[in-house]
């Protein structure tokens, strides 16, 4: 099975694609569709087979819990037992977005999205396709990134196709990613309130709206069930090997990377940029956290293209709007 390819760009191919993904996923069946963060894997979030046809493509952990999308405030409060002022506060301030919110779940949501656990993690995507495929099919989906578990998400069509192809029946092509990072999961639950999961929304903007919160995990736990995707220690991961490093000049760069051949490495940089005939590639990132946000994942996927055995990416600025892709590259260097 190779996947349908369905294009958005004119409002008579956006509407015939909405009534395509629409009609596969009342039937039970994946799709891929595009939200502004990353592309998901969409299925109904009420009907637990088809919840395991997710589980099953993407080869993804019981364990890990999946992101239910929403469109609305109505449709969020059918899938959670309360919804306290703060959810409401954090609605108002970053919904539609990337921002998940951690709550009990209501028993219309079944076990398999949530790995057993008691709550759940609800989102109301701001990308305008998924929106009018969750108004369309009236019921919520269960959407983690359309990709293989534990490799780099998927921020266009592309790399979803070269990925699970074939092993869906629909890709809706909605361009580009424009946030480039997986949502921010704030845990609800807890009392200081938590963030789970880093993103675009930086943990400052968080606290102006609902006060002082505090930041999860950074690994796995024994014993512990997840809440939220994004805890695995590593996880969003090129095929190359990773890491992070600080360098001041080429000859520092040289001797931190020495233990690996120069022609292996591929170096992505976004100050301290080394002379590119050192290394198999050099990529030039840029300096602002939003537009290195949207371009990390479309590196990384080059990377892997290109058949690089070595990453070295330049540490991020520590600094509140990097915190989300910090998280990204830590993980991706396990």
């Amino acid at each position: 099975m190779n996947a349908e390819i369905l294009a958005t760009d004119t409002p008579a191919l956006f509407h015939a694609a909405v009534g395509r993904a629409a009609e596969l996923l009342r039937a039970g069946e994946v799709v891929a569709l595009p939200t502004e963060t990353v592309y998901g894997l969409a299925a109904n979030a009420l009907d637990a087979r088809a919840v395991a046809r997710i589980f099953a493509a993407k080869g993804r952990p019981a364990e890990n819990p999946i992101i239910v999308h929403v469109a609305g405030i109505n449709m969020a409060r059918r899938c959670v037992r309360q919804w306290p002022r703060v959810a409401q506060a954090l609605a108002d301030a970053f919904w539609p977005g990337p921002l998940t919110i951690v709550l009990p779940r209501n028993e219309i949501i079944p076990d398999i999205v949530t790995a057993g656990g008691a709550t759940v993690g609800i989102r109301w995507p701001a990308h305008p396709f998924i929106q009018a495929v969750i108004r369309q099919c009236d019921f919520p989906l269960a959407a983690p990134s359309a990709n293989p578990s534990n490799t780099v998400s998927p921020t266009n069509a592309g790399h979803v196709r070269k990925t699970l192809g074939t092993k869906i029946p629909l890709i809706v092509d909605g361009g580009q990613s424009q946030v480039g990072i997986e949502s921010a999961v704030m845990d609800l639950t807890v009392c200081p309130l938590q963030l789970l999961r880093p993103g675009m929304i930086h943990e400052e903007s968080l606290a102006a709206v609902i006060g002082k919160i505090t930041v999860g995990r950074k690994g796995e736990e024994p014993g512990v069930v997840f809440k939220s995707p994004g805890q695995l220690r590593k996880h969003y991961s090129p095929k190359a090997k990773t890491m992070v490093l600080k360098w001041h000049d080429d000859a520092d760069l040289a001797a931190r990377t020495q233990a690996y051949p120069s022609s292996a490495c591929w170096i992505i940089a976004h100050t301290q940029i080394p002379s590119a005939e050192k290394f198999a590639g050099v990529s030039v990132m840029p300096h602002d956290a939003e537009a290195f946000g949207r371009a990390l994942y479309a590196e990384w996927h080059r990377c892997d293209e290109m058949g690089a055995r070595v990453i070295v990416m330049e540490a991020v600025p520590e600094l509140p709007e990097w915190a989300g892709i910090a998280d990204r590259l830590r993980r991706a260097a396990g």
